[in-house]
């Protein structure tokens, strides 16, 4: 029996699915507003370029490593199955817990938010409209999520090639039409208020890459997921990498490097209006809306299938378990992360501190992924078991991932050590739930 008929969902989606997932979910807003920011980290052009190139390697490592981990754990719910199945119920729930209760109605009300701070600015309209604004955006994406899934799919793969678009034009115009070429300059003519840390600017283009792992959580939909679940991670990430450094080297060749620092969040902007005069500056405004949206999309599609698998192991609320009649989409885990996320946009306005602070504690998990494919490994090698996926260049590979994770880790508690705290404050918070569940069953 195919694994999506065993946990009741609709076997029928693609690698062009497994694709958009993975890049419409990472690539967001950050491709266009990050450049001037870890340029000036890094304190140079050539420390830029290098901490995007070096935060793609990491990136891409952890991704082998996780198509390996993912082929050896055939399982619906993603990141929370691996974790559950090497090291146990607990650390699975924490797993769970953390990014379904804590990440994902705070990830999702922030990108929401943002969305939506965009458009009213687009719009001239009023700032105090924002928030509702977030709320109708998080009201669409969950209305879409309710539908087939192959809507959700489809608006991923929409949204996906939209965003492409200006990345590839962004990438032609600096390599055919820049003539500033900022490759060449000195840290010293770039910005006199920094020494620069090439660390914490690789530590910046890692937060930019994450969001790719989510792509497990629909491998019970896909047609055949043992090719198109590795092969979506794989291919989905390296065309990430290429689009981040493509985009960097266009910038730094289309602008002087003090430029792209004293225009900020603007850099790409001048860039694509320099192209296309002040037109291009509005379409751009409105593709990263898009882009937003298809981010968006992405976390809604992934976090209830999650939370739908832990339902499905009696580990969350039983009506978080059920799939609609017709479209076998776990419609009550999507209303129930969307109203979430729809009451932290309407109540506070720390959805970005919330969803900053949970990332440290999904890295932990991701390291502890990492650290599961030698545990599998030997807990597979006598038994004859049939893999379809092996990460290559074993053991570097899941090496660079851990050491990049555990650079994301304590770099977290030195520079925000009470937010890194606080993090684990909200896992742990999960242990008398999962005693109660666990007591239950």
């Amino acid at each position: 029996m195919h694994e999506g008929q065993e946990s009741g969902y609709k076997p029928n989606l693609g690698l062009a699915s497994g694709l958009s997932l993975v890049i419409g979910t990472v690539i967001g807003s950050g491709i266009f507003f990050k450049q001037a920011s870890v340029l000036e980290t890094a304190g140079s052009p050539v420390a830029g370029l290098m901490a995007w190139i070096v935060g793609g390697i990491i990136t891409l490592a952890a991704g082998l490593t996780i198509a390996e981990v993912g082929a050896r754990v055939p399982k619906a719910g993603g990141f929370y199955s691996y974790l559950d199945d090497i090291y146990g119920h607990l650390t699975g729930f924490l797993t769970g817990w953390s990014q379904v209760v804590v990440y994902a109605p705070a990830v999702i009300a922030s990108i929401g938010g943002y969305a939506a701070h965009l458009t009213a600015n687009f719009l001239n309209l009023d700032l105090g409209l924002v928030r509702w604004i977030g709320v109708i955006y998080i009201l669409f994406v969950m209305g879409i999520n309710l539908l087939d899934h192959r809507v959700a799919a489809g608006f991923a793969v929409l949204t996906t090639t939209i965003k492409l678009v200006p990345i590839v034009i962004l990438v032609l115009y600096g390599l055919f039409f820049g003539q500033a070429d900022a490759i060449g300059t000195t840290a010293h003519q770039v910005t006199q208020t920094t020494s620069g840390s090439f660390g914490m600017a690789i530590l910046a283009t890692l937060f930019a890459y994450d969001g790719w792992v989510l792509v497990a959580n629909i491998r019970a939909e896909m047609k055949n997921p043992r090719r198109d679940l590795p092969l979506s991670i794989v291919l989905g990430v390296l065309t990430i990498i290429l689009a981040y450094v493509g985009v960097t080297y266009g910038v730094y060749r289309a602008l002087p490097a003090h430029t792209i620092v004293s225009l900020g969040d603007n850099a790409v902007f001048a860039v694509i209006q320099a192209a296309f005069g002040a037109i291009g500056g509005r379409l751009l405004a409105i593709i990263i809306i898009i882009s937003m949206l298809g981010t968006l999309n992405g976390k809604m599609v992934a976090f209830p299938r999650m939370a739908h698998a832990m339902a499905d192991d009696g580990y969350f609320p039983k009506y978080l378990g059920h799939l609609t009649t017709r479209t076998h989409v776990p419609a009550a885990a999507t209303m129930t992360i969307g109203l979430a996320a729809i009451f932290i946009t309407t109540c506070t306005n720390s959805a970005d501190r919330l969803s900053d602070m949970a990332i440290f504690t999904v890295w932990i998990f991701y390291v502890l992924a990492f650290i599961g494919v030698f545990i599998l490994r030997r807990r597979q090698k006598n038994g004859g078991y049939v893999v379809d996926f092996k990460t290559p260049l074993y053991p570097l590979t899941p090496l660079v991932g851990i050491v990049g994770g555990s650079f994301v880790i304590i770099s977290t508690l030195q520079n925000d050590f009470s937010g890194a705290v606080t993090s684990l404050i909200m896992v742990l918070a999960g242990v008398p739930v999962y005693l109660y569940y666990k007591n239950k069953n």
